[in-house]
């Protein structure tokens, strides 16, 4: 079967809502940071399946783990019974929460799990009003959809929950406020008190949704202290902070969870992607107080809590500690951020380079004057890399989303950012046909 087969029979069954298309990879096998098409290519994986894949695909203790599950138990309904394997994941999870005795609730996406962090929060603090900010993103449910602040298109098409409030995310590349280093004062953090002043009323404010590093509006962190500021106001006037590390956490940044390097603790984390190992799971960690806040079955679904799910979670924290992935994930961070700032010192396509350990982005521009998106040139970097093996994404248009497996051979990541680097020369010296804008979609 041909690539391209496969390509046209998918848009014979899967609406365009389900999907967007980089490049057209029919994956059929994985091993750790590699993966291999239909056709036998090997690719170098980049991405981790949008960061899912911190212990690389097809891990061997996940793999053992789930496999000696499902000769057990594949499930036993968590919301009537009482099976072993999500109470061991759940004590494992507040274990390395930074929330202290905290309860913890299962899903199956990140989507769910910040709808339930929604309710939670709107339940313990008898408030319906949520903050968030704008090119968040959250997820696809009803809930998640309408707190994210990324695309308002389905909103406007299929509705959205209402009460909801949005406030610009403190980006220093491209401040919300014209301000530059030199010329801050953190007009991000003085905004939040002016809302409350001229829009909201703070004291019927439920919670504030953030991203602590926000990752689909292109890996943008906010300044250091950002958080203990925002989190002081909150205090203020009795308002959860609510952290979604659906795409940061599970030591995707050097630590458990990336708000940890704020010097900030939430009342609600949210957890996903990674957590799995590639079994959808997702969690919600919270405070005990506000995570009795809902009656019997205020959210619950008849799979969660799934054994094998939650087993091959267990597998994946096991993974990280054992094999120190977290000191990994910073060393190799700071490697390859410096690699990628020693791209842009000769490639005037680069305008910026952020992120902290292994959640790094590289913003593409036509001037590094005007900082001008490009947009076509991210799409003809993304397809270059395809063309060259490399499996790469890009965010908001114009940045490159580098989010290797936590366990990547160093030798491997270096042949990957030696691919990138060839794939950017190659645009900017003409190379690439603007044919293959046809072929890459994106968003």
């Amino acid at each position: 079967m041909k690539p391209e087969e496969v390509v046209e029979r998918y848009s014979r069954v899967f609406p365009k809502a389900a999907r967007v298309t980089y490049a057209p990879i029919v994956g059929v096998k994985a091993k750790n940071a590699k993966v291999w098409d239909i056709e036998g290519r090997e690719y170098i994986d980049f991405l981790s399946d949008a960061a899912v894949q911190n212990v690389g695909h097809n891990n061997e203790r996940v793999v053992k783990a789930a496999m000696e599950q499902t000769q057990k138990l594949i499930h036993f309904t968590f919301i009537y019974g009482f099976p072993l394997e999500p109470l061991l994941l759940a004590e494992k999870l507040r274990d390395i929460s930074p929330i202290k005795n905290a309860k913890i609730i299962f899903g199956h996406s990140g989507s769910d799990a910040n709808d339930g962090a929604i309710k939670f929060a709107r339940a313990y603090t008898k408030r319906r009003t949520i903050l968030s900010y704008l090119r968040s993103y959250y997820g696809a449910t009803y809930g998640a959809m309408s707190i994210t602040g990324l695309d308002f298109e389905v909103r406007s098409i299929v509705g959205e929950l209402s009460d909801i409030h949005y406030i610009p995310y403190p980006n220093c590349y491209r401040c919300p406020f014209g301000k530059e280093p030199k010329t801050c004062r953190m007009e991000c953090v003085s905004y939040l008190k002016e809302k409350f002043e001229g829009e909201v009323y703070a004291d019927g404010v439920a919670a504030l949704f953030a991203e602590p590093i926000q990752g689909d509006a292109g890996m943008v962190v906010p300044p250091a202290d950002y958080f203990r500021k925002i989190k002081r106001i909150l205090d203020e006037h009795g308002i959860l902070l609510v952290v979604d590390e659906v795409q940061s956490g599970m030591g995707r940044t050097g630590k458990w969870f990336a708000i940890e390097h704020f010097d900030v603790t939430p009342d609600i984390i949210t957890i996903a992607k990674p957590l799995g190992g590639g079994f959808p799971i997702s969690a919600v960690i919270g405070r005990e107080d506000v995570m009795e806040a809902l009656p019997p079955l205020g959210h619950a679904f008849t799979l969660s809590g799934n054994a094998v799910a939650s087993r091959a979670a267990l597998a994946v924290i096991e993974e990280i500690e054992e094999k120190d992935l977290l000191k990994r994930a910073e060393r190799l961070g700071k490697y390859t951020k410096k690699r990628l700032e020693n791209m842009k010192e000769e490639h005037e396509l680069i305008g910026d380079v952020r992120g902290i350990g292994l959640m790094l982005g590289v913003d593409l521009v036509k001037s590094r004057e005007t900082k001008e998106r490009a947009c076509e040139e991210a799409r003809k970097v993304v397809w270059r890399a395809y063309e060259l093996g490399l499996v790469l994404a890009f965010l908001q248009g114009n940045v490159l989303r580098i989010q290797p497996p936590l366990t990547i051979e160093k030798d491997l990541l270096d042949e990957g950012l030696d691919r990138l680097e060839q794939a950017i020369a190659d645009v900017e010296e003409g190379k690439v046909s603007d044919e293959v804008l046809k072929k890459v979609q994106g968003w």
